[in-house]
């Protein structure tokens, strides 16, 4: 993370206030255009990356950056009724308007003058950058409405200028430690909305990457499981899902020296370990969802910019009668928005818990759109395990009954720092009866119960790195290991708790923790009162006899002197 490189953080901090004082206030509209910047950084350094590696391996590899590309709009549309002659003058008046795409890379680009660099960049390098994938495909689709609003050649010299620094700082980081390149992307993200007031103000924090890590562990993913996440962002837990899939299929290719990171986790991004039929089948194994345009556009640039041609991202409310799927998916991995309530007219018919709020339309939802034996791993307010409503407790009763609910993992509240102090918890269930089904047995036997502590950062505001790993690496294993003979013991930090004792009467589906788990308290041993008072009355005069202490005629001795006749 960024707080581990104060001088990756100091330059994104520069980032951010060169593009304030430039006259971009608007914290979503700078994060577009840096991110902007980034992925035309990013596609030049992978093109090039690219072409080495077909050098080095003797395959064949064309760059994005080779020919010539014509606008859009200047293409030749030959039509039906055209003579040769008229085809043969638009497609001269198309050439008219030919660009040399190795003019369009970062690489020579950032060498032009000011004034040059913006017009260039404005004019050739974004529009090539919305026409990427070809008229047809989902990233040109949502780059459409995209805008370029660097309005100053100063500030765009600066930007590109300061955005090389950090791609310098980052692979000397990664040449250091031994990690693959990270997610500078959603790195930059996550920094700029935590410089502002009004982050997460729509519910659109970023969910910590460790704490994705942890959920992809826990979840394991496998290549040929089709993967959604319903409020995507941009795009952090399908990234999540991806590295987990490509990690393992490293491992069982034979990669040796994979290192843990600073949160204990083995990942790579290194494509090196899968064919261009399992990279195909990954690519169509993640689908994200978001109601917020920019967002779905960032998601799309994220996971582009790890390796995914063309990512399944799209403009949807996932809640709205518009949104048909179920039934569709193999993991489910989310965090949504807990702070909103929908529109009661537009909520799809399929949901039957009668609410507005979000946060329990979503748990339903998730519900809805896994297979049955799918498994879904989601980010919920620790309200949903105990909130006393009635959608409240039909949801946990749906998640006991219908679903064989796994573990319940609650958070600190810092987990989410800076952008809000709501204390969390994750659920980990398995779809076993479908909605129309009738519930001849209840799929869940035993919940397991996890309390974190801590994720292995402070809990504060700031949000620093500490010394080791948290609770992390032992909720993963214990979870693997997990055994309701073996994990009885209440006072613990995890244990399992049937399914019987949670839908007694007593318990009526509660699912907080706090509900099943014995307090230590530990006794404390204190001296008599009549001891406790000598050592005060000697702490006032000293080592004195009796018979001197018994002429004290007032003040605080004579008072400790009447207590101590008091208690005998």
């Amino acid at each position: 993370m960024l707080q581990n490189n104060p001088e990756l953080k100091s330059k994104i901090d520069q980032l951010w206030n060169k593009f304030w004082s430039g006259g971009i206030s608007n914290p979503l509209t700078a994060i577009e255009q840096i991110t902007y910047l980034l992925f035309m950084k990013r596609l030049d350094e992978l093109d090039q990356k690219k072409q080495a590696d077909a050098e080095f391996t003797g395959e064949k590899y064309t760059s994005k950056f080779e020919g010539k590309w014509i606008p859009p709009e200047y293409r030749a549309k030959a039509r039906d009724d055209d003579t040769q002659k008229e085809t043969d003058k638009r497609h001269a008046d198309a050439k008219m308007y030919e660009i040399d795409k190795r003019s369009l890379r970062w690489s020579e680009f950032k060498r032009m003058q000011a004034e040059d660099m913006l017009q260039h960049v404005q004019g050739k390098v974004f529009p090539f950058l919305k026409d990427l994938n070809g008229a047809e495909s989902n990233f040109t689709h949502h780059m459409k409405n995209a805008v370029f609003i660097i309005p100053k050649p100063a500030l765009l010299v600066e930007a590109v200028k300061t955005i090389d620094e950090i791609f310098e700082v980052m692979e000397r980081d990664s040449r250091e430690n031994g990690q693959a390149f990270q997610d500078i992307q959603g790195d930059v993200y996550e920094m700029l909305l935590s410089e502002i007031a009004t982050a997460g103000k729509n519910g659109q924090f970023r969910t910590p990457r460790h704490i994705i890590k942890l959920m992809a562990d826990l979840v394991q993913p496998q290549l040929g499981h089709k993967i959604a996440d319903p409020a995507c962002g941009s795009g952090g837990f399908l990234l999540g899902a991806y590295q987990y899939i490509v990690t393992q299929l490293a491992i069982k290719a034979g990669t040796k020296d994979l290192t843990p990171d600073e949160d204990g986790f083995v990942r790579t991004s290194v494509a090196a370990a899968y064919d261009q039929k399992r990279q195909s089948i990954l690519a169509s194994s993640l689908w994200g969802y978001d109601i917020d345009a920019t967002m779905v556009r960032l998601g799309l640039m994220n996971l582009m910019m790890h390796g995914i041609d063309e990512p399944h991202i799209d403009y949807k409310d996932t809640l709205s009668k518009s949104y048909l799927e179920e039934s569709e998916y193999d993991i489910v991995m989310a965090n949504p928005p807990f702070t909103g309530s929908i529109d009661k007219g537009d909520i799809n018919e399929n949901l039957q818990l009668g609410t507005t709020k979000t946060e329990l339309l979503f748990v339903e939802n998730i519900y809805r759109l896994l297979k049955k034996g799918g498994t879904a791993c989601v980010i919920v307010p620790q309200g949903v395990l105990f909130g006393s409503g009635g959608a409240f407790k039909t949801l946990r009763q749906l998640l006991v009954e219908r679903c064989d609910l796994k573990a319940i993992i609650t958070m600190p509240s810092g987990v989410f720092k800076p952008y809000a102090g709501v204390s969390t918890a994750i659920l980990l269930f398995t779809k076993v009866w479908g909605s129309k089904d009738k519930v001849t047995q209840p799929a869940t036997e035993y919940v397991w119960f996890y309390e974190m502590a801590a994720d292995g950062y402070s809990l504060d505001d700031k949000r620093s790195k500490l010394e080791g790993n948290g609770d992390l690496q032992d909720i993963i294993g214990n979870y693997h290991a997990r055994n309701p003979a073996t994990d009885t013991d209440r006072t613990a930090k995890f244990f399992m708790v049937p399914r019987t004792e949670i839908a007694d009467e007593k318990n009526n589906y509660d699912l907080s923790l706090s509900r099943y788990k014995t307090d230590v308290f530990e006794e404390v041993h204190y001296d008599a009162p009549g001891v406790i008072l000598d050592r005060l009355i000697q702490a006032e005069v000293g080592d004195v006899d009796e018979a001197e202490l018994a002429k004290v005629q007032n003040g605080i001795v004579r008072e400790l002197l009447e207590l101590k006749g008091m208690v005998g």
